[in-house]
């Protein structure tokens, strides 16, 4: 049974990284060799299905990862990622720090891909948690929660775009509806969740993170600092360009552009490894150049970056292995085989369908295409079906469950310094969370837009009471201390 045999995959890769402490790219291999033998992939199939996998997954993320990594490491040389955490402290209070990265996460998270948000981000995350003397894994998860959210619900990411256009349902409700059911998610996923997970899991809330892989961060005099703007724009330089191409490829057809040479510019501009390296030409002035620091200390920096997060890159490719052999064994057929002649809600069963794919497959794309091509045919018999909720309903399943298949797994797990139980219990679980609190949105929305906005509204006010509760308990605690 090829569902049996992908469990026994990921058990035994358990078992290699906990048990044997063997290397955890090696592991993804050896585990990708037995998965494959056990789906019964011819033998000369193998290699080539690892291989693609492999070089499948780094051709996308391995300049991503590592032009995003040296942007990082030069904002934070400079004491530019120092500037921004102190400023956000200073302005939103110890208190609120939160609620700001929750947010600023989820609008980097609309126009950046998962992968490219999370590694510009993460640094002034360890600045913030260092400075405040608060695990990383408390603020990360509010940082991954809101990023899950963003790709998994709203266009352009690649998953809810393309379901939407084989659904065809139309891409400026599924924006809209995204970011209504969007908001409430990350609510609870990326505010909530981490404070409930800190009483499971104790020791995952004691780490300070990987210092190698993020680059240690020294303690910075502020007035030795980049200013707050411009550390600011060389953050989101890239943020800016890719979402500039984002809002051409929803919005071009409503505004009426025409394929022009501006247009081919600003997407040629817009796409990711493009961005990042025009922005990191741009960091290298900024954070460098522009402070009379010598090209050669420039250098050293964005070569200590990439030694940083050279075996990281070597996971991410791992798990894409791990991930195609799945696919090229058959196991994508057979849970379409799983599901024909199925009566049920297209809503739900689209979300469904999309956990089961994502659990097995791990990418949240191919997770998403693969549902369309099976709920498709089966929207024939539901004509009044709300396609967009369908669409939304699809982007909440390829949330699901996030483990050692998905390359933002051992993303999290490296730069949070976790271990492998640790990320299950904390990532594996919030992803699903998402996955969860998102479908029921969509359901409730299906079923009366009253309702679900009642719900929404109940959850958004919950979260103001509750945060004025903890407020309110905080300053009682202060008043005792300083009388004590």
């Amino acid at each position: 049974m090829p569902l049996l045999m992908v469990a026994l995959g990921v058990i035994l890769l358990i078992i290699l990284i906990t048990v044997f402490k063997l290397n955890a790219f090696i592991s993804l291999i050896i585990s990708s060799f037995v998965v494959a033998l056990a789906l019964g992939m011819p033998l000369g199939d193998i290699v080539t299905s690892v291989e693609t996998g492999l070089g499948g997954t780094l051709g996308h993320i391995a300049l991503i990862l590592g032009f995003g990594a040296m942007i990082g490491r030069l904002i934070a040389d400079a004491g530019g990622a120092y500037r921004i955490s102190m400023t956000l402290i200073d302005k939103f209070g110890r208190r609120n720090v939160q609620w700001a990265i929750a947010a600023s996460s989820f609008i980097v998270g609309i126009a950046l891909f998962w992968d490219v948000a999370f590694i510009l981000l993460v640094p002034i995350i360890y600045m913030i948690s260092k400075e405040l003397k608060i695990s990383i894994t408390h603020f990360g998860l509010t940082l991954a929660g809101a990023l899950v959210v963003a790709h998994s619900f709203l266009p352009p990411h690649p998953g809810i775009t393309a379901v939407t256009q084989e659904y065809g349902a139309d891409l400026a409700m599924v924006l809209i509806y995204g970011i209504i059911i969007g908001i409430p998610t990350i609510v609870v996923a990326g505010v909530w969740f981490p404070k409930i997970n800190k009483k499971w899991i104790p020791s995952a809330f004691e780490k300070t993170g990987n210092a190698e892989a993020i680059g240690d961060q020294k303690l910075w005099k502020l007035e030795e600092t980049p200013g707050f703007g411009i550390s600011v724009l060389t953050a989101v330089f890239p943020i800016l360009l890719m979402f500039a191409a984002a809002f051409l490829d929803i919005f071009q057809k409503q505004l009426g552009f025409a394929d022009n040479l501006l247009v081919v510019i600003i997407r040629f501009v817009g796409n990711a490894p493009v961005a990042l390296l025009i922005s990191l030409l741009l960091a290298m002035y900024t954070m460098g150049i522009a402070r009379k620091t010598p090209m050669k200390d420039l250098t050293s920096s964005a070569g200590a970056s990439i030694n940083a997060i050279g075996l990281l890159i070597l996971i991410t490719g791992g798990g894409g292995a791990f991930k195609q052999v799945i696919i090229d064994g058959g196991v994508g057929e057979y849970i379409t085989s799983l599901f024909t002649d199925v009566s049920i809600s297209p809503v739900l069963l689209s979300w469904f369908i999309a956990v089961i794919f994502r659990i097995c497959l791990g990418s949240g794309t191919v997770a998403a295409l693969s549902t369309a091509g099976l709920v498709l045919p089966m929207l024939e018999s539901y004509p009044e079906a709300n396609l967009a909720l369908v669409a939304l309903a699809t982007g909440a399943g390829t949330a699901f469950a996030s483990h050692v298949n998905d390359p933002g797994f051992w993303m999290v797990k490296e730069f949070f310094g976790l271990s492998m139980k640790e990320t299950f219990a904390t990532y594996t679980i919030l992803s699903s969370v998402a996955s969860i609190v998102g479908i029921i949105l969509v359901l409730l929305m299906d079923t009366s837009v009253i309702l679900a906005g009642v719900t929404i509204a109940a959850i958004l006010v919950a979260a103001v009471v509750i945060h004025t509760i903890e407020g309110a308990g905080n300053k009682k605690k202060q008043i005792k201390n300083i009388s004590v």
